[in-house]
């Protein structure tokens, strides 16, 4: 149900006290406006600069009979003990209440408003981004959402938009990624991205639609990273970019090729640290913001995946590879980003950056999270994750040889072979990278870079051990097909070279 269907349906039954959480107020209010059928009642709207005032002529007319110089009335509560006098069925819009509502009596002047106000039609209409409502008035307060643009919706804004710049429409597979890049966005900053991308583009000789495409790209980037919290991954890399993994690569094909695919992969990074005192925590801002999580990802039936393993196995950079291998955005959702000193903040961040979520991969997000250490996550939380925890090992032989193969060409060396390289048995990927790149960077040879690298198979070998053991017959295995199972009960120092057949 739109949320003017909402309203509508909420003044029919009289209802005095409405919230709504709305991304942009002024549209809010227009829209509101034009639902009226017949005769528009007294509309007045309040802010902490302008004070209160008409909206509409009726509007205008009621405070000039009933109030006394109603724009010095800068305080929320005598701006309200104002509207106290006003005329049947009128409609007083409040601004940026979440940034007052805890203010002393601004609650209680609400609460007053209740029973004068549902006796006549008269409604106050609570305008805000997000709002953590007091206690006292939670039970009275009627709360609405309106969701960002839809897709028909940001359609027609870009359209509007190449009217009003005289600009040929644009055609249907223009639109689609136009609609695509600007989703997640409201109304008012995707007419404003889609104005200055279509005005840089504009040209003599045409219109350039690439660059047009790419100009709103940059601009949603930065417009979602204005929510604490929240970032896109930049980078390029693919499946190809990485060695092994085989297992986990063919399954996540296959979801990214199968019925509703998701549109953004959203990665959460080492989730274990994230939600560290969950139920422990004297303030109860990772509790709550652990229940939100839940919440959302069970309401609007999320999928997501745990990959599980030691550093340096390649679980990052999966996560941050799926989305460009799909050519989906990848968001990088920091839950220590979101924490807010202010009590009841950080709860309302996570709230907001999960609209973001939802409206940037239009209800189809994929959860990816990695972990070095499961134990600590609540069962409620694992069990969100419902495409599987995917076990990343130390890489083994082969894989360990497609990993050279990557990072020898990235860093320009050529015709190295198994021979020139130094010992590798138990090292990550991430420790072959490291030694490319000193290679590289010192101008040295890769066996003298290696003299530089200790394994975290040797400085973690408990650890590893331990994360083996309880992954073994419990957990998918990235690489090979089936449940992982682990090869061996200790993690020994290398004992030989092995050679590859010829």
């Amino acid at each position: 149900m739109s949320l003017i269907s909402q309203f509508r349906a909420v003044r029919r039954c009289g209802t005095p006290l409405v919230a709504i959480t709305t991304p942009d107020p002024a549209a809010t209010i227009a829209s509101i406006r034009k639902s009226f059928n017949g005769t528009a009642p007294p509309i007045v709207h309040w802010d902490i600069v302008c004070g209160l005032r008409g909206l509409n002529k009726e509007g205008e007319q009621a405070l000039a009979e009933k109030v006394t110089e109603p724009s010095s009335l800068i305080s929320p509560v005598d701006a309200m003990i104002a509207c106290l006098k006003m005329p049947t069925q009128t409609v007083a819009f409040f601004a940026n209440m979440h940034r007052v509502i805890k203010e002393q009596g601004v609650s209680q002047a609400i609460w007053n408003m209740r029973d004068a106000y549902k006796a006549n039609m008269r409604m106050l209409v609570l305008l805000c981004p997000t709002l953590d409502m007091p206690a006292e008035i939670q039970q009275d307060v009627v709360v609405l959402d309106e969701a960002l643009p839809s897709v028909e919706a940001l359609a027609g804004i870009v359209k509007d938009v190449y009217r009003s710049a005289e600009v040929p429409e644009p055609d249907e597979p223009t639109l689609a990624k136009a609609t695509d890049a600007l989703c997640g966005l409201a109304a008012y900053p995707a007419e404003q991205a889609t104005a200055m991308c279509v005005m840089d583009c504009r040209k003599k000789d045409g219109f350039d639609s690439a660059r047009f495409l790419d100009g709103l790209w940059d601009r949603k980037r930065s417009m979602i990273e204005a929510t604490p919290g929240l970032s896109v991954w930049r980078g390029g890399e693919t499946f190809d970019d990485i060695g092994g993994c085989a297992n986990i690569k063919t399954f996540m094909r296959a979801v990214l090729s199968g019925n509703e695919p998701p549109r953004a992969i959203v990665f959460q990074d080492e989730i274990e640290k994230a939600y560290a005192g969950i139920g422990t925590d004297s303030s109860g801002v990772t509790t709550e913001m652990n229940g939100t999580q839940l919440t959302w990802m069970q309401d609007h039936d999320a999928k997501g995946m745990i990959l599980l393993g030691p550093a340096g196995c390649a679980k990052s950079m999966f996560a941050k590879a799926t989305g460009n291998t799909a050519a989906i955005p990848t968001i990088q959702f920091d839950i220590g980003g979101m924490k807010s000193s202010l009590v009841g903040d950080s709860g309302a961040r996570m709230r907001q950056a999960l609209k973001v979520v939802e409206a940037v991969s239009q209800g189809r997000a994929l959860f990816l999270a990695t972990c070095n250490s499961i134990g600590v996550l609540p069962p409620e939380l694992r069990r969100r994750f419902t495409l599987g925890t995917f076990m990343f090992d130390l890489p083994d032989f082969d894989e360990r040889q497609a990993i050279w193969r990557i990072y020898l060409r990235k860093y320009g060396f050529p015709g190295t072979t198994i021979e020139m390289r130094p010992t590798d048995d138990g090292w990550t990927g991430s420790e072959i990278r490291t030694c490319c790149d000193l290679a590289w960077r010192l101008k040295i040879t890769l066996r003298e870079a290696a003299a530089y690298i200790v394994p975290v198979s040797k400085s973690a070998a408990d650890q590893i051990q331990r994360l083996r053991d309880q992954a073994s017959g419990r957990f998918i295995s990235a690489s090979k097909p089936g449940v992982y199972q682990k090869e061996s009960t200790e993690l020994a120092a290398p004992a030989g070279r092995r050679f590859a057949e010829i």
